[in-house]
């Protein structure tokens, strides 16, 4: 058990909330005191993830989607279709969002854009005044995610990371058991991406779609011309955008794992093995890769992506499992079970039809509590009231990138917990940030 870890990580949490508490409160337009009062969120990127954002929002009682976002103004009008059904109220659209970061009217952010959009899209709206909810990952290196939880605190935002699994009631009660000792000491965790992915092939440069704000796309990315094929959803396969799958999925069961063993720091050894296989296309990150992350204690994470064709692990293709010195634990979605002994004997277990019914207050059954348990907290202005607070995303974030970047080294990594640069090696430590393209640089000092 890593309690000096913990103990650290606590000790520091509490200097954060307090110097967030002793600093300039940046008062929202909306009223602290009233749940009456209606609370304004503008969504950033609207394909995809982006719809369950501006849904789920546009669900809770006095939250109003206020803007949809987008670069692509190809895609307003299906989805200004979809919020007629949702609100009497129209949002406005709009291609930039700092513009959106200058209206008084908008409360918080919500950030469904690719992934090297998510860490400047934090800092950018904390310093403008507002909160924000942020897709994992929370960020698209080490380093910028470091500023985006600095943003946070400075300018004392409610800032949730999009960890809905922390939402979840079975979860919860999955990693409650865990904590008090259910399987014996967890000494080691996998997550799970087994997705299948098919070729994206190859495509030549081609002229910029009219509708399409391509500079604002690209953002803090390198120039490059316009790509098909690295550009909408496909952007995940390409460094400079995207974190490969073991940073898109990867967040979400890291997090679990580091969560599960009540781990508060960063790893000190990382290797990372894989590569892209079968196919010949434009991809540039890998369809399989196998990480492994050390802690100082000894406890390991394991994390497996595989794109390809494959079984199941115990019936698992996204999920955890848990290993312990009594037994150990399958937590796929919001079923969990246990197991004991030489003989796998079946222990306390946990399907989604008993998180459906639980009248408990571990919160809800996932996504659509994670929305409101933002919203609350926005209400409250207590950081402690998130499920998912920006540090957790950065910590779980971190992981995948770590692991990527052993990955793309081809060899094993050295890490130091507290100065969050690797030990003695430059040239890991340049995949720690990027150089940004101006003028969508997040700032040395936020």
């Amino acid at each position: 058990m890593n309690t000096l870890n913990r103990r650290k990580f606590l000790k520091n949490a509490g200097s954060v909330a307090a110097a967030a508490a002793s600093a300039p409160l940046v008062k929202p337009s909306w009223s602290q005191t009233s749940p009456n009062d209606t609370i304004h969120i503008a969504v950033m990127g609207i394909r995809g993830r982006g719809t369950s954002h501006y849904t789920e929002f546009a669900r809770i009682p006095n939250v109003e989607v206020t803007y949809l976002c987008d670069i692509d103004e190809r895609v307003f009008a299906p989805h200004l279709a979809e919020m007629e059904k949702l609100s009497p109220r129209k949002p406005r659209t709009e291609v930039d969002i700092r513009k959106i970061l200058d209206d008084k009217d908008v409360d918080a952010i919500s950030v469904a854009a690719p992934d090297h959009w998510h860490a400047l899209a934090t800092v950018w709206a904390c310093q403008a005044g507002k909160d924000v909810y942020v897709e994992k990952p929370t960020s698209h290196n080490v380093w910028e995610g470091r500023q985006a939880v600095e943003a946070a605190r400075k300018y004392n935002r409610i800032v949730q990371a999009g960890m809905q699994n922390r939402s979840n009631r079975n979860v919860r009660a999955a990693i409650q058991f865990l904590h008090e000792g259910g399987i014996g000491d967890v000494y080691m965790a996998k997550g799970l991406c087994f997705k299948p992915r098919e070729s994206i092939g190859r495509r030549p440069n081609g002229p910029v779609p009219e509708g399409v704000h391509y500079d604002l796309w690209l953002g803090p990315a390198p120039y490059r011309p316009f790509n098909e094929n690295r550009f909408h959803y496909n952007w995940h396969w390409f460094w400079d955008y995207g974190c490969a799958d073991l940073g898109n999925q990867g967040p979400h069961q890291m997090d679990i794992a580091r969560w599960g063993m009540d781990i508060y720091d960063y790893p000190v050894k990382i290797h990372c093995a894989g590569g892209y296989f079968v196919f010949d296309s434009d991809q540039e990150t890998p369809n399989t890769q196998m990480a492994t992350l050390e802690f100082a204690d000894g406890r390991i994470i394991q994390f497996e992506v595989r794109g390809l064709y494959t079984n199941a692990e115990n019936e698992i293709t996204i999920g955890n499992l848990f290993f312990g010195s009594k037994g150990w634990m399958h937590l796929n979605g919001s079923t969990w079970k246990t197991y004991f002994g030489r003989k796998n004997e079946p222990g306390p277990s946990m399907d989604s039809s008993e998180g459906a019914a639980d009248p408990s207050n571990l919160r809800g059954t996932g996504d659509s509590s994670h929305f409101k348990d933002f919203i609350d907290a926005m209400r409250s202005r207590k950081v402690e009231d998130l499920a998912a607070d920006i540090e957790e995303g950065q910590r779980s974030t971190a992981l995948c990138h770590l692991s990527n970047i052993a990955y793309r080294l081809g060899r094993q990594l050295e890490f130091d917990p507290n100065t969050e640069k690797f030990v003695s090696d430059a040239q890991a430590d340049l995949y720690l940030s990027r150089r940004y393209r101006a003028p969508y640089i997040v700032p040395e000092k936020v």
